[in-house]
């Protein structure tokens, strides 16, 4: 047999260079299919959307929630959570107050619904943070970076002095 030539050494794969080709590849893949270029994609191509979010947080107790409600306002913009994931700043539109009815049935079947007197007394945070950002519209909901966002979906509200969780009672798509 003839010796090979050093052109015919220089084709041969070893098996540490076809583990360095498969790494280069899945590196490259990852790049490319990564949740913010893909979010980098869709807002460059007009994918995202304006959305807005409605996110209830009840029963949280806080020592002032008038304070931290009127601190988020100033803030103007909160960090959001979704299933222990960063998903980045959003704005926010409006903070409601909501009050805790009491429903009471008489009787006769008539249903009865007063303000719920213990607010007073305890101090818990009830209120809809109404907030702003831009989603991808897709066929399961909203998406969010890469996690899906229905009605009933926990999330995490995140400010300068507070993090509560609260869950998603409404979205609306605009323009869509």
């Amino acid at each position: 047999m003839a010796p090979e030539t050093p052109a015919a050494q220089a084709r041969r794969w070893s098996l540490v260079d076809l583990g360095a080709a498969a790494a280069v590849l899945l590196a490259a893949a990852g790049v490319i299919w990564s949740p913010k270029l893909s979010g980098a994609v869709a807002q460059a191509t007009g994918g995202l959307v304006p959305v807005t979010v409605l996110v209830d947080v009840r029963g949280v107790p806080v020592a002032d929630p008038e304070a931290l409600v009127a601190a988020a306002r100033q803030e103007g913009k909160v960090a959001i959570v979704i299933r222990n994931q960063p998903h980045g700043t959003v704005s926010i539109r409006e903070i409601r107050p909501l009050q805790r009815r009491l429903v009471a049935v008489q009787p006769d079947g008539s249903v009865v619904t007063a303000v719920d007197p213990s607010g007073k007394d305890f101090s818990n945070l009830d209120a809809r943070f109404v907030l702003e950002a831009q989603g991808l519209k897709g066929s399961g909901g909203v998406v969010f970076g890469s996690q899906s966002v229905k009605v009933g979906s926990p999330i995490e509200i995140e400010g300068e002095g507070y993090r509560v969780t609260g869950n998603v009672t409404g979205i609306a798509v605009q323009g869509g």
